[in-house]
């Protein structure tokens, strides 16, 4: 996989804003250094390698935290195969895709996962590939898997590097899947291996030391990318943070001892070759036996802590500092802004990439262009609300507990109500109270549309358990980069029945709109169409799986024959939400594997289905058998 740099979005939003420089220690008023009773300590680090202490060490004086962690998703984000907690049932079932079958094994208690190989599209290939698993990744949504070769389950000797195993558990379903259809890849021909597992899935799964994510924007213009580095650049100036070494020749001894750690040697040199060396290091030589702790731990968020378990009175600081770090960033208002920055930026370390070159975003963006715009799938959230209205002031855990997910559905319910609404309130003061929230909305306060996020924060982003999620770049449905440049009308969402003319109307007469009709003409064709039809019709493949899911919720019968078109999108990811929705349209599953079947085969099984309920079948679009060539290999 390409590493996290090069595969992240950003939208070229235009913002104002001043920027602090922030000195070697961090040493301002808005938390950015550690602090001793009320004061900035002295320069110390919180991002090298001998900063950190693992979680464990926390445990002592953080009980109640610390046990209420150790059960969340994200810290069991890469576990031991051995874990008590692995749901994927190795019990013999196996996953048929095209022409191979993966099988779950069990064998003297260790776990295994066959792929046996069946006819040319796997040509290439031995005919059958034993792998011990040796990492289970993920646990909330689904379980993914790394694993090395073998011969044979009595001689487990690995026989290859960690490799991504091509298969996922989903925990929502029950289900095996092809693993990499999560995201937007185009259709694969055979069950293969993916990447080798620590050259890409290791440093937003598990915790590194955070001066390894800075190696290559410390180096400068013309470093060679990698997994997990900072994604900075890539955001729209004014909202960047930019490092810099205020001291190159300490920051490149620094880099030399992380080099040597990973088992290069010294060779000396200036401080661009020291990092040069470091990069190469990092890319080639860090493993698992690298990593400051297993899975996502208190240091990932929280930054090295050893200063703090000596002295306790020297607060962690969420800002990543060092005598030889400095950092320009957006001037907070105040402390508490500059506190929710900092946690905001901690958050996006990690849910602000995408996994396929998938080439557009929302807001009408292309990906490598300047005018990108926010992720369509799940794991872009933190950018994405980075990116937004909010980022200035509005920190992530206002929503989202990360210490423990027990309440977390009841808790996003209810930020989905009304009385979320004391939330955004807390802030947006003058909207508090059913009459000002009535004038804004133009919606019963009480209501569904009385919902802070059911306008600012639309289910318009494919989730990892076939549902919307929410898009998490906070703005409005009225903005005209989301009403002339995305399908369908986020409004649409929930007013599915509306026409286009009838939507955008009451957008201009209520909040005093304007938008051009030629645009829009161009996005739906037709003005009297209904957007959520227009879209499966007309739109992006990411729009389409919007639109179908949108439809199905709202068990629109009549749109089945549409949403079943996309039962053979050019996109497995689309062909699912399509499958979901149509069995949400129809009341009825029609028992289609859409990751399985060949294209004839699923159009025939569509043309039944609807014709068991008096429904029949569109045209489907033809399809272009060729390899795409524009994905990333497999490891969502």
């Amino acid at each position: 996989m390409r590493p996290h740099a090069l595969l992240a979005l950003a939208l070229a939003s235009a913002v104002t804003a001043s920027c602090a420089h922030v000195s070697p220690a961090g040493r301002d008023a808005d938390v950015s250094a550690p602090r001793r009773n009320g004061a900035s300590a002295l320069p110390a680090s919180n991002i090298l390698r001998a900063d950190y202490v693992g979680s464990a060490a926390c445990a002592g004086c953080h009980a109640k935290e610390s046990e209420a962690w150790s059960r969340s998703p994200m810290h069991r984000m890469t576990r031991a195969p051995d874990a008590p907690d692995v749901r994927a049932p190795f019990d013999g079932r196996a996953l048929h895709f095209k022409s191979d079958l993966v099988t779950l094994e069990m064998h003297d208690a260790r776990r295994f996962i066959r792929i046996a190989h069946d006819g040319v599209a796997a040509s290439s290939l031995a005919h059958d590939e034993l792998y011990r698993v040796t990492r289970v990744i993920g646990g909330r949504t689904r379980e993914d898997f790394a694993g090395v070769r073998v011969r044979d389950a009595s001689d487990p000797k690995p026989e290859s590097d960690e490799m991504v195993l091509p298969v996922s558990y989903l925990i929502f379903s029950g289900a095996l899947r092809y693993k990499g259809y999560s995201v937007l890849l185009h259709e694969r021909a055979s069950a293969s291996v993916g990447p080798v597992w620590s050259k890409t899935c290791l440093f937003c799964h598990n915790t590194v030391p955070f001066f390894s994510t800075l190696l290559g924007t410390l180096a400068g213009p013309g470093a060679q990318a990698y997994q997990g580095e900072d994604v900075d650049p890539l955001l729209p100036t004014p909202r960047q943070w930019k490092w810099t070494a205020s001291d190159p020749d300490a920051a490149g001894r620094a880099a030399t001892d992380e080099a040597v750690h990973l088992g290069a040697h010294d060779d000396g040199g200036n401080t661009k070759a020291r990092f040069r060396d470091a990069i190469a290091a990092t890319r080639d030589r860090f493993g698992g036996d690298a990593l400051v702790e297993v899975g996502i731990g208190c240091e990932s968020c929280h930054g090295g802590a050893r200063v703090h378990l000596a002295d306790p009175s020297i607060a962690p600081s969420f800002v990543p500092y060092a005598p030889f770090l400095s950092i320009e960033r957006p001037r907070a208002k105040s402390d508490a802004d500059a506190r929710a920055q900092a946690i905001d930026r901690v958050c996006a370390r990690c849910h602000q990439v995408l996994f396929s070159r998938y080439p557009w975003t929302w807001e009408g963006g292309r990906r490598q262009s300047a005018d990108r715009g926010g992720s369509e799938i799940n794991s872009g959230e933190a950018r994405d609300f980075l990116l937004g209205g909010c980022a200035s002031a509005l920190a992530c855990t206002a929503c989202h507990d990360p210490h423990d997910a027990r309440d977390r559905v009841a808790r996003d319910a209810a930020l989905a109500t009304p009385a979320g609404n004391a939330t955004c309130t807390r802030c947006h003061t003058e909207l508090a109270g059913d009459d000002a929230a009535r004038a804004h909305t133009h919606h019963d306060p009480r209501g569904a549309g009385g919902a802070c996020i059911a306008c600012h924060m639309p289910r318009k982003n494919l989730g990892l358990d076939l549902r919307l999620t929410r898009y998490h770049r906070i703005g409005s449905p009225t903005d005209p980069e989301r009403v002339l440049r995305d399908r369908p009308l986020e409004c649409a969402l929930c007013h599915a029945d509306k026409s286009v003319e009838s939507l955008v109307s009451t957008m201009e007469k209520w909040w005093n709109k304007a938008y051009v009709r030629d645009l829009l003409t161009n996005l739906y064709g037709d003005l009297a169409a209904r957007p959520l039809l227009a879209t499966l019709e007309r739109g992006k493949p990411h729009e389409r799986a919007v639109a179908a899911a949108v439809l199905g919720e709202h068990h629109d019968r009549a749109a089945a024959p549409a949403i079943a078109r996309e039962l053979t999108n050019e996109y497995p990811l689309v062909r699912a939400f399509a499958a979901r929705a149509l069995t949400d349209a129809l009341g009825k599953d029609c028992g289609i594997d859409v990751g399985d079947e060949e294209v004839p085969r699923i159009e025939e099984d569509v043309r039944a289905c609807l014709a068991s309920v008096g429904l029949r079948a569109l045209a489907f679009p033809a399809h272009d058998k060729a390899s795409k060539g524009d994905d990333e290999v497999p490891a969502d």
